[in-house]
């Protein structure tokens, strides 16, 4: 148990996707101006990520390894992602429009989340089971839906403030993150 745990804090918060692995920067500075759509994105990546990692261990596991190809690896992956969150686009469409149309074109750019393929090529590489996986991919997402929500929080408040007008948007948004991956880099020495 307690390993698990270990995997959760250090995905969470030591090795985030994004602020320490640099991984699904476009849709962190692209969703993070709105924290309501923030929280969206987020849980779409964290669902995406869970499943994808799932899915994607099983191909790896049992069909690629078994069958001498692991160089298809790559395109196997993209393949599982693309049909997941074409899976998550249409039940967004149908069930929740508003944040379908919130998303906007970084809903399909999930799809080539740099993020969901890096949790997924992470899990393979470290040789996880199954549920470490899962484990480490649910991690994964939360970590990076966290940090994509502080980041809506502060540029929300930024609005409001007065900023020069060549940091306004994405400068200042990148200036942000770059001190929250200063922050996140404190949690280094935990674990």
């Amino acid at each position: 148990m307690q390993e698990y745990f270990l995997l959760f804090i250090a995905a969470i918060f030591v090795n985030n996707i994004v602020l320490a692995q640099y991984l699904g920067n476009c849709p962190f500075i692209g969703t993070s101006k709105n924290t309501g759509v923030a929280i969206g994105m987020g849980a779409a990546v964290v669902f995406v990520a869970v499943m994808a990692t799932a899915i994607t261990w099983l191909v790896q596991t049992y069909l690629l390894e078994p069958l001498g190809l692991g160089f298809l690896q790559t395109l196997a992956f993209i393949l599982v992602i693309a049909s997941l969150v074409q899976f998550v686009e249409m039940f967004l469409k149908k069930m929740v429009p508003p944040l379908y149309k919130s998303l906007g074109i970084f809903l399909p750019l999930i799809t080539t989340n740099c993020a969901v393929m890096g949790i997924a090529l992470i899990c393979q590489r470290k040789e996880f089971t199954l549920v470490k996986s899962v484990a480490f991919a649910a991690a994964s997402g939360v970590g990076f839906m966290i940090a994509l929500v502080v980041l809506a929080g502060i540029r929300e408040r930024l609005e409001i403030r007065r900023v020069p007008r060549a940091m306004r948007g994405t400068p200042v948004g990148l200036v942000m993150a770059g001190l929250m991956s200063l922050a996140f880099f404190a949690f280094k020495g935990m674990i």
